[in-house]
């Protein structure tokens, strides 16, 4: 993932509610979110070269969610797969903030990540950009390639955008669909330097990307009500006509 907007614990009817873009190489082979198949409590897409995933969560409610740090001067080639942070979690058998206790002290092994794990009920954040590991308060929260809530041109315009639809009782992931396809570009006045070069940072900025080789290849919409019903929705692109399909998955978290 390289977007996600999430409300924890922040409104009348859902727990949770997540919007999240992937965006990715088009070349790096992906299969569509559904249960897989060798762990059958698991829903999410899946990273097809390590096997790991960008998001995902569990029957139970167990979820994860990844972003790549933007720092191209300390790139690893050969540093281990960041999904499989998420994926290791959602599998094992370890509570969420003691899971990011068991990797912090070998963190720096991969390329720059920012994780978030947890449950309906509560999340965690730790990145290996920063020291500690942090609880994630009740509201609205935007993480893309920095830290969490930095208030990068595309976070900031999603949350602009999904703010009025978050006012409303029920929620419809059409909607937010409609938000995590917005691929305006924001002013080079408001643009982050990351060192990847101006016309770089240009095509980044929008929430949804498009470049001839990389860019959001899906957005995933996650809702769970008060009475613990998980809806799971995904948008997979066609990646040169964007044309798009939908898959979507309703349960009840067993708790």
């Amino acid at each position: 993932m390289c977007l996600i907007l999430f409300s924890v614990n922040d409104h009348p009817t859902y727990k949770l509610i997540v919007a999240a873009n992937r965006d990715e190489f088009y070349d790096r082979k992906t299969a569509a979110a559904v249960y897989w198949d060798d762990h059958r409590d698991v829903l999410g897409g899946r990273d097809l070269v390590a096997k790991g995933t960008w998001m995902a969560m569990t029957k139970q409610g167990k979820i994860g969610m990844v972003t790549n740090y933007r720092d191209p001067g300390n790139i690893n080639p050969d540093a281990p797969s960041r999904g499989k942070l998420i994926s290791n979690y959602l599998i094992g058998d370890v509570h969420s903030e003691a899971y990011l206790k068991t990797i912090e002290p070998d963190a720096k092994v991969y390329n720059g990540f920012n994780l978030v794990i947890g449950n309906q009920d509560s999340l965690f954040y730790y990145s290996n950009y920063r020291p500690g590991i942090q609880k994630i308060e009740s509201g609205f929260h935007g993480l893309s390639n920095h830290l969490l809530d930095t208030p990068w041109p595309k976070v900031v315009r999603g949350k602009e955008k999904l703010a009025p639809i978050l006012l409303n009782q029920r929620i419809d992931p059409e909607d937010i669909l409609t938000v995590m396809y917005d691929d305006a570009r924001a002013p080079d006045k408001k643009l982050p330097e990351t060192g990847v070069g101006l016309e770089l940072e240009r095509a980044l900025s929008p929430i949804f990307i498009k470049t001839p080789n990389y860019g959001s290849r899906c957005s995933t919409v996650v809702l769970v009500d008060q009475e613990n019903h998980a809806s799971f929705t995904e948008r997979r692109y066609d990646l040169k006509t964007f044309d798009h399909s939908t898959s979507s998955f309703q349960f009840t978290i067993d708790t």
